[in-house]
């Protein structure tokens, strides 16, 4: 059985369009974690620049100078690094989620939903993929803001091995841009996914303005049964929390709801 694992929250604002400042921001906020002190530190959605349509200017390629400095974070603290920030690839631009290990390896994701109402569909292009990765025995399945409202993309599958039952992940994590004109959608939804997919949810949010438009955060860790379990609320902070793949197999034996759920097929 997987050990618990520890996850850290990065709730911050973020300096509109300038990725060194927001660096710098960052790095001041984990200068407080001592090395073995968790194993994922979670960051926002476009950490780095705000959730701007401005890709042709911000765009990095990747291994730049972001990706670099989170290979250097991530090893300085023995921990992976994760958020999302603007890839150039093939002339393409990708909202691409980076999971970056301490041995400088990293796997990615490419938003799949683009915010039609902010045009992000007219300037990037839609990842193909969803992806689950590995860390410490736990599988963790990566989303993007947007990609929370659309529950067939994220949807737990399981497989079964005579009497071996195996889910497709454990921990389903967001990391988002999400305002507060419509935080009642976030919070409710993010609950709904980890009461559907009998997993954990951790969803990262920023805080603070971009152009007038307002992030209150409520970032969160949801237990299997749509509980918080974390206790950051709306202001700048970093918060770690344990969990524990103990109580997740346990509650998957005692309400195995999985048993009747229905296949199917993304096409």
């Amino acid at each position: 059985m997987a050990k618990d694992l520890r996850v850290t929250l990065l709730q911050t604002s973020i300096v509109w369009e300038d990725s060194i400042k927001n660096i710098k921001h960052i790095n001041k906020q984990l200068s407080t974690l001592v090395r073995n002190s968790t194993d994922v530190i979670v960051l926002p959605e476009m950490f780095n620049t705000g959730f701007t349509m401005n890709a042709e200017k911000l765009a990095e390629e990747e291994g730049g100078l972001t990706m670099q400095w989170m290979s250097e974070v991530s090893s300085s603290l023995n921990a992976v690094v994760c958020g999302s920030i603007i890839i150039k690839e093939k002339n393409n631009f990708y909202n691409r989620f980076i999971w970056m290990n301490p041995d400088g390896s990293f796997q990615k994701y490419d938003k799949r939903h683009l915010f039609r109402m902010g045009g992000e569909h007219k300037i990037f292009t839609a990842g193909k993929e969803n992806v689950v990765i590995e860390c410490k025995g736990w599988m963790i399945c990566p989303q993007v803001c947007y990609d929370l409202r659309f529950p067939v993309w994220s949807r737990n599958r399981i497989e079964q091995d005579g009497k071996n039952i195996s889910f497709n992940y454990d921990i389903l994590l967001y990391v988002a841009s999400w305002p507060n004109v419509r935080k009642f959608a976030w919070q409710q939804l993010l609950i709904a996914r980890a009461i559907e997919n009998q997993s954990y949810v951790v969803g990262v949010n920023r805080i603070g303005k971009a152009l007038n438009v307002l992030h209150n955060g409520d970032s969160v860790i949801l237990d299997p049964l749509g509980q918080k379990i974390s206790k950051t609320t709306t202001k700048s902070s970093m918060e770690t929390i344990t969990l524990s793949m103990e109580d997740l197999i346990n509650f998957r034996k005692q309400f195995p709801v999985f048993y009747d759920a229905d296949s199917f097929k993304i096409v």
